[in-house]
């Protein structure tokens, strides 16, 4: 299956919610939700991939010949390529009813698992909107990273069980889903949370836990005190706050405060490997990406998303070596420009 015969598939499928744009901006779907844009103006999803477009990559190749290694240890596994599927529930509503969320789920994180990576998965209103994509986890050897919105601290922490009975690898908290009213709507309202909550989560668990959606350096300090494994620096793809800053306006300031002391992941705007190489640049370990895997997933099933992850991977590997990169490691501010 040919990457843009995946694009034209999901094209026929999702066109009422995506329009499968050339480059995923945020743009013409501004401000559509349910659907897959961004809040309000849509300027917190626009600016996310105008940013890391601006972002330019500094060639050198005069460098010793060696072998090129993409790969990237987290959770104590090694992983062939820095990058991850970001959690994307409730699909039926925000894409098409040609999937339900075990579907989707199934395709991303067998897709994900055949390319050596890993899907995180979703959470939402209805009990299924978890617990048929946790399934799937417990399906793949638990191959896969449950994410749970910020409900009450026990609730949490009863999906957190759920997970470890899953033998998933790790869980997520979306934290910026505090933001989304809509849930409160619906009749299951979400919150913020304080240190002393998460402490009390984190410590309910041996799996490690990652805090989605910190945007400061301050959160990413009060992560720290809280325990989390690592943190997603992420806006929620734009689709809790309007005007907002980018993700890559403020990575490099959170990487210069945390690094080493707790894995550093981010999402917003970033679409292809060499979009990989500045996060990695900017002081990221890994990548996590949306929009683009709904899209695949809805074109070619687990197909679609194995195929996606490994375009991700080649563009990352020819980045690396047209900058003299042998290993992520080597990865650093002096190749790109701001």
């Amino acid at each position: 299956m040919e990457y843009n015969e995946i694009l034209t598939k999901a094209r026929d499928i999702i066109k009422d919610k995506c329009r499968v744009c050339k480059d995923c901006n945020g743009i013409v779907c501004r401000g559509e939700i349910p659907g897959v844009g961004g809040k309000g103006s849509g300027q917190s999803f626009i600016r996310n991939r105008e940013k890391v477009n601006e972002i330019k990559i500094n060639l050198d190749t005069l460098v010793p010949e060696g072998e090129i290694d993409t790969s990237i240890e987290l959770f104590g596994r090694r992983f062939k390529y820095p990058v991850f599927a970001a959690p994307i529930a409730a699909v039926g509503m925000n894409y098409s009813d040609a999937m339900d969320d075990y579907q989707y789920s199934k395709a991303i994180v067998e897709g994900c698992k055949k390319a050596g990576t890993l899907g995180f998965t979703g959470d939402g209103v209805k009990d299924e909107f978890y617990d048929d994509p946790l399934k799937v986890v417990g399906e793949n050897e638990g191959m896969g990273i449950p994410t749970i919105k910020p409900w009450k601290t026990e609730e949490i922490i009863n999906k957190i069980k759920k997970a470890e009975e899953k033998g998933a690898i790790a869980v997520a908290i979306d934290v910026d889903a505090a933001g989304l009213v809509l849930l409160a709507m619906l009749g299951k309202p979400v919150s913020t949370k304080s240190v002393d909550e998460l402490k009390m989560i984190i410590s309910s668990t041996k799996l490690p836990v990652i805090l989605k959606g910190i945007m400061t350096v301050e959160g990413a300090k009060k992560a720290l005190e809280a325990g989390a494994y690592g943190i997603v620096v992420s806006n929620h793809g734009g689709r809790v706050l309007d005007h907002t800053y980018a993700t890559v306006e403020v990575l490099p300031q959170i990487a210069k405060e945390v690094k080493g002391k707790m894995k550093i992941f981010v999402d917003g705007g970033f679409r292809s490997g060499v979009d990989l190489f500045k996060a990695r640049a900017l002081g990221a370990d890994a990548v996590l990406i949306g929009r683009p895997y709904g899209t695949v997933a809805y074109g070619g099933g687990a197909e679609g998303v194995e195929v996606y992850t490994h375009k991700l991977g080649q563009e990352l590997l020819e980045t690396m070596i047209m900058t003299g990169c042998h290993k992520l490691e080597d990865i650093n501010e002096k190749h790109i420009t701001i």
